[in-house]
């Protein structure tokens, strides 16, 4: 069975910032931004256990173009996505988030 993603409501916010900012940055830039996004969901999804624990029962992908991590934890057949975060930003800022 295919895992699903759900998203934190503040996802939402902090992708729609990041695509903004490499968007102002060089034209097209916010766009690769989000294929590499897409690609880390869709990776995420068909081998969630595949990258390392972060944080208690949470889970890390690292992107490899942009200094960014997907930061999600594994709920029986979902996939709960709870922050899509830039590296250098202060860790655990999401961490009341479960």
């Amino acid at each position: 069975m295919m895992m699903r993603l759900q998203f934190h409501p503040d996802v939402s916010n902090e992708i729609k910032a990041s695509y903004k900012w490499y968007q102002q940055k060089v034209e097209g830039l916010g766009d690769d931004f989000l294929n590499e996004l897409e690609a880390a969901y869709q990776a995420i999804v068909e081998l969630p256990r595949t990258w390392p624990r972060f944080q208690n029962h949470f889970r890390r992908f690292l992107f490899s173009r942009f200094p960014f991590s997907v930061i999600y934890r594994i709920d029986g057949y979902s996939i709960y996505v709870v922050a899509v975060m830039r590296n250098s930003r202060k860790p655990g800022y999401w961490l009341d988030r479960t």
